[in-house]
This record gives structure tokens, sequence and C-alpha cells, in this order.
């Protein structure tokens, strides 16, 4: 019997697509509070020219002052940045959901060493979203990461 998708995680993953869609990095974010989804972002990094609008950044950014994240789950299609990381751990997100860390393995044992739990789906659809990506546009890819 499949499974039920994840709700949350499928929210970040059609943020990704979408932001690909636009000309930006496939990289989605959902914020949930008790299953129900608060906020999603994605990558807009080159549709805004603003460095710091990470996926999960964004998704942030669009759930607006929050009194707490502490009963939060955070979801992304991509293994956090050291920039995402810091975040998660400032505003004390419990959980990370990550769609992959194959191609790119952000800070995941940081956020795992201050008390985060992450959990690590190895999606091949989030694979191949990257990949695809990161073969197609290297120099933007660079440019995301600062290399």
């Amino acid at each position: 019997m499949p499974e039920t998708p994840d709700p949350g995680f499928e929210a970040a993953f059609d943020a990704a697509v979408q932001s690909l869609s636009e000309g930006g990095i496939p990289i989605g974010a959902a914020l949930t509070r008790e299953g129900e989804i608060i906020a999603v972002g994605h990558n807009e990094r080159v549709q805004e020219g603003d460095p710091i609008a990470h996926g999960e950044m964004s998704a942030l950014r669009a759930a607006g002052r929050q009194q707490s994240y502490r009963d939060t789950t955070l979801y992304t299609t991509l293994a956090p940045c050291a920039m995402c990381a810091g975040t998660i751990i400032q505003f004390k997100i419990p959980r990370v959901i990550v769609g992959e860390d194959v191609t790119f393995p952000g800070e995941l044992e940081w956020l795992r060493s201050r008390g985060v739990d992450v959990v690590v789906l190895g999606d091949q659809r989030c694979i191949d979203l990257m990949r695809d990506f990161q073969d197609a546009r290297p120099e933007l890819w660079a440019e995301d990461i600062a290399e």
C-alpha cells in the first residue's frame, strides 16, 4: 500500500517546481504547525535579486511573525545551508524534514548537534530536480551557495 503524501512536503516540492518555472533555483520550503500549513516559500534569489532569499527564508518570511516556532515543522526540498540552519536554530524550530541531501549536504549534523530532529526523506524527485538544475545552471548554483 503506497504511503499517503505528506501535505507539508508536497507543498515544499510544488514550491521548488514553481521557482524553477520562474527561472529561479528549485528549492522549496513549507512551515507547518500541528499538520496545518502556515506558509510556503521557495528560493527567490534570482526573482527578487535578494541574496538571502533562500527557500527556508522565503517560507519563514511568508509565515510572518509567530509568537513561537517551538511547535512547528519546517519542510525543505534540500538540506539547509549554514544561513538557513542558523535561522532554524535561532527560532528554535524543533523538526526539519529534508527532501534530499545528496546534491548538497547542508548543515544537517550541526542542526542535529543543536537538538533539531532532522529527517531526510531521500526523495528521488528532489534529487533529480536539483541534479538537472545543477547540470543546466552550474554558475547560478555556485552563486547560490557562495562558491
